[in-house]
């Protein structure tokens, strides 16, 4: 199924997303109850029952507008690496992106350029947690995975290079969007099978595979969950692809007017304009 959070009729509702139509979920306020019922709420959706509208890009919302948290995962493609000439990592490199960045399909990417001016685009696999992880093996890593969703990791690599850590360069608001809809795990048996590409304007910048992580989902969740434990409602950002802005030659930062667009194959196509705004 592909789930989505969506506005009609000045409320928010929870959807299954079919062609260009989508069918309301009855009975669920939001995506975070629907993923806190159990693999049995799903199960107990019974296709076309609830009201069903036309879906337009304009009406989606974040499909999980506020994760429990964020895990994100950094150097985690090989290529990536690669463009960055340093040794892949021995364990994955971990830090955190605040959910207030998050945004959703279509919002604008916004920044204020007196505080960045080199904000990149970063297309990550998003995997949302179904089920608490603490301690689990990479064997039964998987079981814990709700579905997968697109992410683009904004980063002000002057913050972050200048900050000397990730977290506030990676956070700023709007700098998670994320969409089109959670695709569940039982239609994306394999997370890494998966190509995953970015244009900026149209141009293609970023091409791969989920094949070429270093570490794989289950590898992450087994690794994470022995530090700390997941918890329905979170997200890993599993780490981008080479091509990002920064390493190309000459450098290519996001600019005001700009389009991301951010597609991972069987989950989605994610797309959102770039505002540069001074004061906000």
């Amino acid at each position: 199924m592909h789930l989505v959070t969506y506005k009609a009729n000045g409320s928010v509702h929870v959807g299954v997303l079919t062609g260009a139509s989508v069918t309301q979920v009855p009975g669920v306020n939001s995506m975070l109850e629907l993923i806190e019922a159990g693999p049995g709420a799903l199960e107990d959706l019974v296709p076309g029952v609830g009201r069903t509208i036309p879906m337009s890009p304009s009406r989606l919302l974040a499909p999980l507008p506020r994760p429990g948290k964020i895990v994100a995962i950094g150097l985690n493609y090989m290529d990536h690496a690669r463009e960055r000439g340093v040794e892949p990592p021995k364990q994955p490199l971990i830090f955190a992106k605040f959910t207030s960045s998050v945004t959703g399909p279509g919002a604008p990417i916004r920044w204020d350029p007196t505080l960045a001016e080199k904000v990149d685009y970063e297309v990550e696999l998003g995997v949302v947690i179904g089920r608490e992880a603490r301690n689990v093996s990479e064997a039964d890593a998987l079981s814990h995975v709700f579905g997968y969703t697109v992410l683009n990791d904004v980063t002000a690599r002057d913050m972050q290079r200048g900050d000397g850590q990730w977290v506030r360069g990676k956070s700023l608001d709007t700098f998670c969007p994320m969409g089109p809809a959670i695709v569940t795990a039982d239609e994306i048996r394999d997370p890494q099978t998966l190509s995953i590409r970015s244009k900026v304007n149209g141009e293609t910048m970023q091409s791969g595979n989920t094949s070429d992580m270093i570490f794989s989902v289950a590898d992450l969740i087994a690794y994470i969950s022995r530090s700390f434990t997941l918890h329905p409602g979170d997200i890993i950002a599993t780490g981008t692809p080479g091509g990002v802005g920064e390493f190309r030659d000459p450098p290519v930062f996001l600019q005001d007017g700009d389009v991301v667009t951010c597609e991972i194959e069987r989950i989605g196509k994610l797309e959102n304009p770039c505002e540069a705004c001074k004061g906000d």
